[in-house]
C-alpha cells in the first residue's frame, strides 16, 4: 500500500453532490409530512407504507435515536457510517457490545428488554441472517434500491440484504516472516510454524468460518463439502502452523501473530497502523483458495424505533453510505451497479487488495448453514493439539 494514508473514521460532507442520494436527503419539504403511528411504522414493509422518504425521515427525527448492536467503529467503517447518518439526520446512534459475534446479535433479539431498549438494527453473517429470517426475528422491509442488489445478495422476503463484503485474504508481517505465503498451500511450510492464525473460532466467528470455507476451496471442496477446509487446518495444526490466538494490530507488531487469516478489508484496514514502521505487512487474496462473502443487514422485527430503523436500511444503501464501505476498505453489495452508474468512489476502490481471476461466486444460505454445521461438528476435533 503506497505510505500516506493514515487510519481513521471516513466520512464524506453531507451536502456532497457526487456522493449523496437526493432520494435520501428528506430536507426542503414547504409542509411537514404526516407521520404514521408507531403500529403502522412497526409494521411498513415498503417506503409507500409511511408515506413516502420525508414522511419516513420525519418519523425517525421524532424518534430521535437508534439503537445498534455489534457495529465497531473500525470495522467496514462504520465509525464513519454512523457519524454520517447521525448528522444528516440528527438521530443518536448507541452501538450495545460493538465487538458481538454473530451469535451474541441473535441472542440479543430474543431477550425482554425495558421500552426503548430494543435493538432496532443489526448485521450478522448471510447464513445466521437465514436461521434467524426463519425465526422471523427479522422485519420485512423493501428498500427503494432493492431492484439493484443482486437476488443472491438477499431475502426473497426482504427479511434481510447484503451490504458489504470481502474476500479471504492472507495478511503477513514480512519483518517476521522470510517470505510471505500466496497461497493456502504455502501455510503447510516449515518456516511458518506457530505463525498462523484465523480471525476468531469458525464455530463462532463468521469471518473465522469463511476462512475455512476458501481453504476448502483450496483443497479440492465446494461449498457443498467443506469437509476438506477443516482437514487442512487439522494439518496445519499437526505440523504445528496453526495457532488459536487473537489477531490485533500488536500482535502482529510483536511477532505472536505475523500471519492472520481474515476478510481483505480488515487485513487492509491494518495498513492504516503499519504503513510508517518496521512490520511491512504485505495483503494477498490466495490464488488457490478465492473466495468472497457478504455481510447482510437486517430490522429487529421488535425493534424499538421502527422508524429511524428503517431509515437506516434506506441510509446503508444509498451512494453516500456504499462509498463510506469503500474508505474502510470494505466492498459495497453496489459497487457495480455504482460503476455503472459513475457514482463510485474510485479513489477508495484503488485501495481494495487485487482479486485474482478466478471466483467462484456466492453460496446459497443453504450451503454456508451446512458448512457451518460441518465446521461446527469437526473444528475442535481437528484443532486439538496433542498431549
Amino acid at each position: 500500500m503506497p505510505a500516506g494514508r493514515r487510519r481513521r473514521i471516513w466520512t464524506i460532507p453531507v451536502g456532497a453532490t457526487l456522493l449523496a442520494s437526493s432520494a435520501l436527503c428528506g430536507c426542503g419539504a414547504p409542509d411537514q409530512p404526516d407521520i404514521p403511528d408507531r403500529a403502522a411504522l412497526s409494521g411498513a414493509r415498503s417506503l409507500a407504507d409511511v408515506g413516502g422518504m420525508d414522511a419516513l425521515v420525519a418519523a425517525a427525527k421524532a424518534e430521535g435515536r437508534l439503537n445498534a448492536i455489534a457495529m465497531p467503529e473500525d470495522w467496514a467503517n462504520y465509525g464513519g457510517i454512523i457519524a454520517a447518518f447521525e448528522k444528516k439526520y440528527g438521530i443518536d446512534v448507541t452501538v450495545e457490545n460493538p465487538d458481538g459475534s454473530s451469535r451474541d446479535v441473535l441472542r440479543a433479539l430474543g431477550e425482554e428488554r425495558p421500552e426503548g431498549e430494543a435493538v432496532d438494527v443489526l448485521e450478522v453473517g448471510m447464513s445466521q441472517a437465514q436461521e434467524a429470517e426463519q425465526q422471523n426475528l427479522f422485519a420485512r422491509y423493501t428498500v427503494e434500491r432493492d431492484g439493484a442488489v443482486l437476488e443472491t445478495r438477499k431475502d426473497p422476503g426482504s427479511a434481510w440484504y447484503a451490504n458489504y463484503g470481502g474476500y479471504v485474504s492472507l495478511g503477513c508481517a514480512l519483518v517476521h516472516v522470510k517470505e510471505c505465503p500466496r497461497t493456502f498451500a504455502d501455510l503447510l511450510k516449515p518456516e511458518y510454524k506457530g505463525k498462523v492464525a484465523l480471525n476468531g473460532d469458525p464455530t463462532q466467528s463468521n469471518s473465522a468460518l469463511a476462512g475455512v470455507i476458501a481453504a476448502a476451496l483450496a483443497n479440492d471442496g465446494s461449498f457443498n463439502d467443506v469437509a476438506p477446509g477443516v482437514e487442512f487446518f487439522r494439518e496445519l495444526t499437526e505440523r504445528g502452523n496453526y495457532i488459536s490466538a487473537q489477531t490485533s494490530v500488536e500482535a502482529i507488531k510483536d511477532g505472536s501473530v505475523p500471519i492472520v487469516i481474515d476478510w481483505d478489508f480488515k487485513t487492509a484496514e491494518y495498513w492504516e497502523e503499519l504503513v510508517n514502521d518496521e512490520t511491512q505487512w504485505v495483503v494477498q487474496v490466495p490464488v488457490d483458495g478465492v473466495f468472497s462473502a457478504f455481510y447482510a443487514t437486517a430490522v429487529n422485527s421488535q425493534a424499538a424505533h421502527p422508524a429511524a430503523a428503517r431509515l437506516w436500511q434506506e441510509y446503508l444503501f444509498s451512494d453516500e453510505a456504499q462509498n463510506l464501505r469503500l474508505q474502510g476498505y470494505a466492498r459495497p453489495v453496489l459497487m457495480e451497479h455504482m460503476e455503472k452508474e459513475e457514482t463510485l468512489d474510485v479513489i477508495s476502490a484503488g485501495w481494495l487488495p487485487k482479486i485474482p481471476p478466478y471466483e467462484p461466486g456466492d453460496p446459497t444460505g443453504d450451503q454456508l448453514a451446512k458448512a457451518k454445521k460441518v465446521v461446527a461438528e469437526g473444528w475442535e476435533r481437528a484443532t486439538r493439539r496433542a498431549g
